[in-house]
């Protein structure tokens, strides 16, 4: 198999599904393969960075969809193995149909219910517990879950959970796994955050699990239709400063 083949091979072992896009086209150079998809109008991670954070009915329906794409790739055996924030573009120009960009640095598993991993590569911020461990094989769908609770806790209070400039601390402060959750989080999104970020895999959500969480339940399915395609401004969002110096060194 190529080295392109293999880098889409998900592609073919992926069922289509309207939170992860698709490639639309390949066309053979004479050392390369170019592999086009749909236009995108930026990504999860500049949204969250010019906001600042966002607020919970605004990040509830982007990370629905976020979930589901997830769910859609764990039940037909796909981990994505290195999940952050830039893996999720826009589709639509007022930013509110989110898809998952690529599948070109997951895992096809052989049978879908075996997901024993030993791979350690990934955005640091968003490396779970066992992953530093190095106890490996760890579960690889479960560590995509710990990844999507950083996900959401960034985008609900505008920084990563467990920071540091200094790389050993900031792996010190991930095998702990204790993180503050702010006091201006719902109850609903604090418990679906300690569901999500617990040290121990087995105690996580399942991205099935997740879906069916009652966070995702408010608003109810009427409202959110209404406004759903509605554009949340900047000016809306509450702007915490960051714990940081650098923003950029903030995001992965």
């Amino acid at each position: 198999m190529g080295v392109y083949q293999e880098k889409v091979r998900a592609y073919s072992a992926l069922p289509p599904h309207h939170n992860v896009a698709a490639v639309r086209d390949i066309v053979l150079g004479e050392r390369r393969a170019y592999v086009f998809r749909d236009k995108e109008h930026g990504d999860l991670h500049g949204l969250v960075k010019g906001c600042r954070r966002l607020d919970e009915e605004h990040a509830r329906r982007l990370f629905r969809q976020v979930a589901r794409a997830v769910a859609h790739c764990h039940r037909h055996g796909v981990v994505l193995g290195d999940l952050k924030l830039r893996k999720f573009v826009f589709a639509d120009e007022k930013r509110s149909k989110v898809k998952l960009e690529s599948l070109e640095d997951c895992h096809v598993l052989e049978d879908p219910q075996r997901d024993a991993m030993s791979d350690t590569h990934g955005c640091p911020a968003y490396v779970s517990p066992e992953i530093l461990s190095g106890s490996a094989p760890y579960s690889g769908k479960m560590a995509d879950m710990w990844s999507l609770g950083v996900m959401l806790y960034t985008m609900l209070v505008g920084r990563y959970p467990f920071h540091d400039p200094d790389p050993a601390t900031l792996f010190s402060k991930i095998r702990r796994g204790q993180c503050c959750l702010p006091e201006g989080l719902s109850p609903g999104a604090k418990c679906l955050l300690q569901s999500l970020l617990r040290k121990e895999p087995a105690e996580r959500l399942t991205a099935s699990e997740l879906l069916a969480h009652p966070w995702f339940r408010h608003p109810p399915a009427s409202q959110e239709a209404a406004s759903g395609e509605q554009e949340v401004s900047s000016a809306d969002q509450a702007v915490p400063s960051f714990d940081v110096k650098d923003d950029d060194d903030l995001f992965c």
